[in-house]
C-alpha cells in the first residue's frame, strides 16, 4: 500500500509540474504578444509622409507589395522584400517598408538585401564553372592547392577535397558559434583579401579536426572561406572578381555585391538592424555591420530580390538541362547530396508535396538581416524572401511570405 500511495503522490506532483509548465508557456506567449503590441512599427515614419508614392513598377511581374505590407507590419520588420519565379521568368516582385527604422526612406524593388549563407551555393556554382574550365577538380585537395602550407597545417586536412569542403565534410569543427581562439585571429587579419584568405587557410587548418574527412556533416563557414582561397590559388584572382565576372555579369545581376549594401553617409540602400528591447538599432554599412570580408565566400553577398531571382532561374533551368552557364550533369551534381546526407553544395535538399517532390532551400543571416530561398525543380518555380532584421519574427515573416506565394501563385 505504501508503494501505491507513493506512486499516486509522485503522479500528482508530475501533473502539477506539467500544469505549471503549460501555465509558464501560456504566460510567456501572452507576454510576448503584449511586447509585440507595444513595440513601435519601425517603418511608422513612412505613414507620416504627406503623400504616399505610387506603387513601384514591377514590369510584367505581379507586384507583391499588397501581400507583403500586412506581413511586415504584423512582424514589426523595418523592410520586407520577395520574389517568385516560374518557367524561367520572374513572375512576382515586391519590396515594402523602410530602409532605416525611424526614417521615411522607403525601400524599392531595386534595393539590395544581404543574403548571408545563401551565398554558399553561389560559391559552389563558381567552383563548378572553374572545374568546367579545367582550373579545379572536385577532388582537388588542400595540399594540391596550397603546397607551400603543407608543413603548417595539420596532416589530417592535407587530403581533404574541394567536394568535401563544399559539403561541410572536411572534418573542420562546426562553427556557427565562432571558436574563441580561431575567430579573434581571423578578425585581426589585414591587407588585400586574397592575402588574408591565404593566411586564413593556415589559421583554420591548425585546428584539430572533429571528424575524419568525409565521415560527417559539420557546418563550417571557415571551410567555405578555404574554398574561396582555393579558387584564388587556381586562378590568381580574388574570389570577388571571379564572382562578378563568371556569375553575376553573365546573369545580369547588376545589383550584386559584397558586404552590407549602401553607404554610411547616405540612405541609398536598406541598413541591417538589431532590436534591443524596445529600441531599434540601424547599423550603418561598415565593418561592424557584417562578418569580416575574408569569409565572404561563406556569406556576404547582397543583391536586389530581382537579381537573386535571376540566380534562382539559373538553378531551375540547370536542373532541367536548359541553362547555358554549366552542363546539365554539373547542375545535377550541385543538387545531389553525398550519400547519407541532405546537403548539397550550398543547398539543403528535401521533399515537399507542394513542390511535387524535390526542393532546394537555404536560409542566410549575418545577425542583422535574414533571407530564405526555396526552389521546386519539378514545378520549375522558386520563392525568395528577405528582410533587414534577424530574429525569430524575421524568420517567421519570411516563411509566411513563402507560404503565401506558394498558395497564391500556383
Amino acid at each position: 500500500m505504501g508503494v501505491r500511495k507513493g506512486l499516486r503522490r509522485l503522479f500528482k506532483i508530475i501533473l502539477l509540474l506539467a500544469a505549471a509548465g503549460v501555465a509558464l508557456v501560456v504566460l510567456l506567449y501572452v507576454l510576448n504578444s503584449f511586447y509585440f503590441h507595444l513595440l513601435e512599427d519601425p517603418a511608422a515614419a513612412l505613414a507620416k509622409e504627406p503623400t504616399t508614392p505610387p506603387e513601384a513598377d514591377s514590369g510584367d511581374a505581379r507586384n507583391l507589395n499588397a501581400v507583403l505590407e500586412p506581413i511586415r507590419r504584423e512582424h514589426k520588420l523595418p523592410a520586407l522584400a520577395a520574389a517568385a519565379v516560374r518557367n524561367g521568368k520572374i513572375t512576382a516582385l515586391g519590396a515594402v517598408g523602410a530602409r532605416r527604422a525611424g526614417h521615411a526612406a522607403r525601400v524599392g524593388l531595386n534595393d539590395r538585401f544581404h543574403i548571408g549563407s545563401c551565398t554558399k551555393s553561389m560559391t559552389a556554382t563558381l567552383c563548378a564553372i572553374l572545374i568546367e574550365q579545367g582550373k579545379l577538380k572536385w577532388n582537388t585537395t588542400i595540399a594540391e592547392s596550397f603546397p607551400e602550407l603543407a608543413d603548417k597545417i595539420r596532416p589530417e586536412y592535407r587530403a581533404v577535397t574541394l567536394e568535401q569542403l563544399l559539403n561541410h565534410r572536411s572534418g573542420l569543427p562546426e562553427d556557427r558559434q565562432p571558436d574563441a581562439v580561431v575567430w579573434p585571429r581571423i578578425l585581426s587579419l589585414t591587407g588585400p583579401l586574397k592575402e588574408q584568405r591565404h593566411a586564413l587557410v593556415e589559421i583554420v587548418l591548425q585546428q584539430a579536426s572533429t571528424a575524419a574527412p568525409g565521415a560527417k556533416h559539420q557546418y563550417s563557414n571557415d571551410g567555405y572561406a578555404v574554398v574561396g582561397a582555393m579558387c584564388e590559388q587556381a586562378t590568381g584572382r580574388p574570389w570577388e572578381d571571379l564572382m562578378r565576372e563568371l556569375l553575376f555579369e553573365p546573369l545580369g545581376m547588376t545589383t550584386a555585391g559584397f558586404g552590407p549594401p549602401g553607404h554610411a553617409e547616405k540612405m541609398d540602400e536598406p541598413w541591417g538592424h538589431l532590436l534591443d528591447g524596445f529600441t531599434w538599432r540601424p547599423l550603418p554599412p561598415g565593418p561592424d555591420a557584417d562578418n569580416p570580408a575574408v569569409i565572404a565566400p561563406a556569406g556576404t553577398v547582397h543583391c536586389s530580390l530581382g537579381d537573386w531571382a535571376r540566380y534562382a532561374v539559373l538553378h531551375l533551368q540547370g536542373e532541367r538541362g536548359e541553362a547555358k552557364l554549366l552542363k546539365a550533369e554539373t547542375f545535377r551534381k550541385l543538387h545531389t547530396p553525398l550519400p547519407g546526407d541532405n546537403y548539397a553544395y550550398g543547398w539543403l535538399v528535401d521533399e515537399r508535396d507542394w513542390a511535387g517532390g524535390k526542393v532546394l532551400m537555404h536560409a542566410g543571416t549575418n545577425g542583422f538581416w535574414f533571407a530564405v530561398i526555396w526552389l521546386a525543380p519539378n514545378r520549375n518555380s522558386g520563392y525568395l524572401a528577405a528582410t533587414n532584421l534577424a530574429n525569430h519574427a524575421a524568420e517567421e515573416a519570411c516563411d509566411t511570405v513563402v507560404a503565401e506565394l506558394i498558395e497564391t501563385l500556383k
